[in-house]
């Protein structure tokens, strides 16, 4: 399936996200129900619920891993709901996961190198190594600067703290045309010294590249600082959508968290 790749004015922008009525039952388990989801572009959503509330199911489902049993997900108005991971990463859409996804033989600067080699026309050929003179090589560079990963950048990716994997992953994203983001669970495992940085670098993304950004992280306080709205999932569907204020101060959502077992 073809989807239009975004403009320059889209990826600066960001792209919105809808996700209508989107449901999936997995043998005769339903895990997603109902779900609606607006996001509108440019801005930056953080995803919240007690585990096994559907969270990384969703994303698997907007991202292509899943595919769902009723419902669209559609990418500034077009329907991607059956294109492939590839043709939606074309159109813009970039993904994160909860353990890493680089080369770890590779090194970090190859790692965004082969990002910035793709976005700037090229292959993503494993076998065309980085050059001073090059561009894409010159753009992996500047993206490693932005999230303080030079000093590392011959560092094998697989020998780099996990703190600075997740880092990493920002930079390959930021060296790509991608227009929204999906982050699952960016601070997972992340020592506390690390997480200052990495929310700057989600910041960078957001309001510096212009993306727009969905997130999912259990560390709400890190989280509520950061987003513009919350949505919360509760067994495989949105409960609330709405400021982080008013989602905390929501009657439901603080029974869901407290496990009184409202719905």
């Amino acid at each position: 399936m073809s989807i239009p790749v975004p403009s320059a004015q889209a990826a600066t922008r960001g792209s919105r996200l809808q996700v209508d009525g989107l449901g999936l039952q997995i043998g005769g388990a339903t895990i997603l129900k109902d779900v609606d989801l607006d996001v509108a572009a440019g801005s930056l959503v953080g995803v919240i619920g007690p585990n096994g509330a559907g969270k990384t199911t969703l994303f698997n489902a907007v991202s292509g891993l899943l595919k769902p049993t009723a419902g669209r997900v559609l990418l500034d108005g077009y329907d991607i709901t059956a294109a492939s991971v590839p043709a939606r990463a074309r159109a813009g859409l970039g993904r994160t996961f909860q353990t890493s996804s680089l080369f770890p033989r590779l090194s970090v600067l190859e790692n965004v190198r082969l990002a910035a080699q793709v976005s700037l026309g090229g292959s993503g050929s494993l076998v065309r190594f980085p050059r001073r003179s090059d561009a894409a090589t010159a753009l992996a560079l500047e993206k490693l600067e932005a999230v303080g990963l030079s000093h590392k950048r011959d560092s094998a990716a697989g020998d780099i703290s996990h703190g600075d994997k997740r880092k990493l992953e920002i930079a390959v994203l930021l060296a790509t045309e991608t227009s929204i983001v999906l982050l699952d669970e960016p601070m997972a495992g992340v020592g506390s010294g690390d997480v200052d940085g990495l929310v700057g670098n989600i910041r960078d993304l957001h309001r510096e590249k212009g993306c727009t950004v969905l997130m999912v992280e259990h560390h709400i306080d890190v989280l509520m600082g950061l987003v513009d709205k919350v949505a919360v999932m509760y067994f495989g569907t949105i409960i609330a959508y709405d400021t982080p204020q008013a989602v905390m101060d929501n009657p439901l959502v603080q029974s869901a968290y407290l496990g009184t077992g409202a719905a």
